[in-house]
């Protein structure tokens, strides 16, 4: 197989390089088409690469992307978790360099099984590898699948295919994009014309399913609202705060009165809501009083043990107030900030450098929709709406999507841009309205195509207002999940390696 044209040190710059502009793919900076560009530049790099080579060619890009893409993780670590600089480096490093690790595997099983050069390769064997890893950093020891792919195409026509495959869908259609483009430089006349129809097809089908609707109405338009505090992270949690914080919230919720559901943000009051009550009842009695039911984020202990006189749990839950008092715990708990998989000797040790070190407990499976508001609510928090696929159960009940965050912690970066954008997406993939309140922003409500209907402005405290839709039915996506893109990317990789294996016992 015929080298890539950039080779030796220039080839490692180019991946770091190639790797970092890749980021600039996603929100807020929206360059989508580097989501094609950048992972062929990657393919090329490959071309020719031992399998040493190839896995640190892949490490090297890896490393740019999350390096530049997940940078803001310092602000939280640092700026508002108080860990000492050469600790918040620590951790960042060795995130990027787990992140990195697997295209470093991509590129080792590239090279070791897809020996051969061409179209199989190009546009079978490698998209698959990518879509392959991707899909399995998305939930493998709790999984990270923050800047896939998929999401870089969200304000393209190209997201209409979202609610037939959803994200992993997307990326593996921008991966064969990217085998194209390489084909379309390196192959014969049939490989060039294979790679144009690649690039094509999609983009036909998408247009041909951009005004299909895979969901219907169920029941009358609500009126919903949010209620965004913009309480400064670095003030939030200070007791001195709390009962500012709770007349802010009031005083918000007051504004609201009279629609049908208002939502506050992750942890908008920034203390037990067991030590809380007295307020919260208040609160839902003036609520109830003009028809208003409310959702909000609460942290709440359950199990009281006398002898400890604490908590034997915590939870991050979402308190809702309608006919009925219900709660949703977080199931999808972020390491290193919501529990430490780390031995009891680690944890003695951050408790000494005054890093938050108790463990909050995992919510049950199978909680079913939150009835609220006129409203049947598949609830999320924080960035477990990043996981697709955990809330395809409650959707065959749920007529409506609300996530409740923070991205506070990660002050005024990408960070919540990028958080926004994978929201939108699951509006798409399901075919449902999306309310989404967050602590300064980005608060909005999104329509079931992922458009943005109402945006709240952000880092300051305010409220929106607007109507949602409640809709029933089931896109493909939400039928059957990622199985069928999976299966068709091990087809796929199996039938390249297959194919180069035949070629190379002909020659």
């Amino acid at each position: 197989m015929r080298a890539s044209l950039i080779r030796g040190r220039w080839a490692e710059a180019a991946a770091v390089a190639g790797g970092a502009l890749l980021s600039f793919a996603f929100a807020p900076f929206d360059l989508w088409p580097l989501a094609i560009l950048a992972p062929a530049l990657l393919f090329e790099l490959w071309q020719g690469a031992a399998p040493r080579r190839a896995a640190w060619l892949g490490f090297l890009f890896g490393a740019g992307t999350f390096g530049a893409g997940t940078w803001w993780l310092y602000i939280s670590i640092h700026g508002f978790g108080g860990a000492p600089v050469w600790l918040s480096v620590l951790l960042i490093v060795a995130l990027v360099a787990i992140m990195a690790a697997w295209q470093a595997l991509q590129g080792y099983l590239a090279a070791r099984l897809l020996p051969a050069a061409g179209a199989r390769r190009w546009l079978l064997g490698l998209p698959a590898l990518w879509l392959l890893i991707e899909w399995w950093r998305g939930w493998f020891l709790s999984g990270f699948p923050w800047l896939s792919l998929g999401y870089a195409p969200t304000d393209t026509p190209l997201a209409a295919l979202a609610p037939v495959g959803g994200v992993y869908l997307l990326s593996a259609i921008l991966a064969l994009g990217a085998g194209a483009v390489v084909a379309l430089v390196r192959g014969g006349r049939g490989a060039r014309v294979a790679a144009l129809a690649v690039l094509a097809l999609p983009w036909l089908a998408a247009l041909a399913l951009g005004q299909h609707r895979w969901t219907e109405a169920d029941g009358a338009p609500v009126t919903v609202a949010v209620a965004q505090g913009a309480v400064p992270q670095d003030l939030k949690w200070q007791v001195e705060n709390r009962l500012p914080t709770r007349e802010l919230y009031r005083g918000l919720n007051e504004r609201l009165l009279g629609t049908r559901l208002i939502v506050w943000p992750e942890a908008a009051i920034p203390e037990l809501a067991n030590d809380a009550q007295a307020y919260l009842r208040q609160v839902y009695a003036e609520s109830q009083a003009h028809g208003s039911d409310i959702l909000m984020g609460v942290v709440r202990g359950d199990g009281w043990d006398e002898q400890q006189r604490d908590y034997a749990n915590y939870y991050n839950s979402i308190l809702a107030l309608g006919n009925q008092v219900a709660f949703y715990d977080k199931r999808h708990l972020v390491p290193f900030a919501e529990f430490f998989p780390v031995p009891a000797f680690v944890r003695r040790w951050l408790r000494l450098l005054s890093l938050p070190y108790s463990d909050f407990t995992r919510g049950k499976e199978g909680q079913p929709a939150l009835a609220v508001g006129g409203l049947k609510v598949a609830p999320t928090i924080c960035y477990e709406d990043a996981f697709g696929a955990a809330q395809l159960a409650v959707l065959r009940d749920a007529n409506v999507l609300v996530n409740v965050t923070n991205d506070a912690w990660f002050g005024r970066s990408p960070a919540r841009f990028q958080h926004f954008q994978i929201a939108r997406l699951r509006a798409l993939e399901t075919g449902r309205y999306l309310v989404r309140a967050a602590n300064d922003g980005v608060s909005a409500i999104v329509g079931p195509q992922g458009e943005v209907l109402a945006r709240a402005a952000e880092y300051r405290p305010t409220v929106l207002q607007g109507t949602v839709q409640p809709l029933r039915g089931l896109t493909p996506y939400a039928r059957v999940g990622n199985v069928p893109v999976v299966l068709a990317g091990l087809l796929a990789a199996f039938a390249a390696v297959l194919a180069g294996r035949r070629r190379g016992a002909a020659a």
